[in-house]
């Protein structure tokens, strides 16, 4: 049995697979098998694909009908033959230490679910690499610190996992933030995990992405994923219950900041929704510790009048660009 699965969906990305491929064949580890899964592709990366499986016996090439990202995850999955898997999306690349560093810390600690950090990548800049940590931690330990967003994130990427974590879980259809959707499930069928904080996955931030992508319905997959977490961390992982409701209203304030970025607020029914939502929740927000003071000045303006707060994505988005 082969050790690794590495599972990279392609979509239409001729420009840049030939990076995030060759990354991946640069690995010291070499005892995996790469499934290059073309959801579909009307450019020229199916062929890219093909070209690379002739030059490398590792390498499967699948061309299905478009279904999206999670349907090509889900796709990967099942026709995956290693002991562990992970994913890679194919318009980043990884270092090439990377499959080395997660197979060696889910085998020397006998883990569920082994990650590493993640190096953004916004139009050319790099984020500045943190300090390294080694961290073994059970279910409860890692979920709150991805709660708190902390040393890790929900990505399902830079992360390497035992393929039996997959045998009930699938990624869901025809969502958005489809990482955040499974999260919780994945986290309660692991006993340990190891993290590794130094950065190996190289994550390629496009200049249409998370600050600037203008709002579509499928921003409220986001509330919908993490409303859904809520329930189930209440039920397997009880202390966390306030992080996991911090997590909620984070998921209302963001899709609440997107509509505003894109002066969506009128044409949008969900708005007076999310509103009401963050208004009745108030007491929550202004008493956790768990939201900046910035945003809690927000919100109290929110309370008083939305056009009062709209100012405030505006800021913090200028912000997040000129920091990148």
């Amino acid at each position: 049995m082969v050790a690794i699965s590495i599972i990279v969906p392609v979509y239409n990305v001729e420009k840049l697979l030939s990076k995030c491929v060759d990354s991946i064949l640069n690995q010291n580890f070499k005892d995996f098998e790469l499934l290059l899964i073309d959801d579909g592709s009307k450019d020229k990366s199916g062929l890219i694909c093909e070209e690379y499986a002739k030059k490398d016996s590792r390498i499967s090439v699948y061309h299905k009908t478009n279904g999206g990202l999670s349907s090509a995850r889900n796709y990967g999955i099942e026709h995956a033959l290693g002991e562990f898997i992970t994913f890679i999306d194919s318009d980043d690349y990884v270092d090439k230490s990377m499959l080395e560093i997660l197979y060696n810390n889910m085998i020397e600690n006998d883990v569920d679910l082994s990650i590493t950090g993640v190096r953004d990548i916004y139009d050319g800049k790099t984020s500045i690499d943190v300090d390294r940590e080694k961290l073994l931690l059970n279910s409860e330990e890692t979920l709150k610190f991805m709660l708190m967003g902390k040393k890790i994130n929900v990505y399902a990427v830079s992360k390497l996992y035992k393929r039996s974590i997959f045998e009930s879980i699938k990624y869901p259809l025809g969502k958005a933030y489809e990482d955040s959707y499974i999260i919780v499930d994945i986290l309660k069928k692991c006993s340990s995990v190891f993290i590794d904080t130094i950065p190996q996955y190289n994550y390629y931030h496009r200049t249409d992405s998370i600050t600037t992508l203008s709002y579509s319905s499928r921003d409220l997959d986001y509330i919908e994923a993490w409303t859904l977490n809520f329930e189930k961390i209440k039920s397997a992982f009880p202390n966390l219950e306030d992080l996991g409701l911090r997590r909620v209203c984070f998921s209302y304030f963001f899709v609440l900041d997107k509509i505003l970025l894109a002066n969506k607020e009128r044409e949008t029914t969900n708005t007076k929704d999310i509103v009401n939502f963050l208004k009745e929740n108030s007491t929550f927000i202004l008493n956790t510790p768990y939201f900046s003071k910035k945003r809690k000045i927000a919100l109290r303006l929110l309370k008083i009048d939305l056009k009062l707060y709209k100012p405030f994505p505006y800021i913090m988005n200028r912000f997040i660009q000129k920091s990148n």
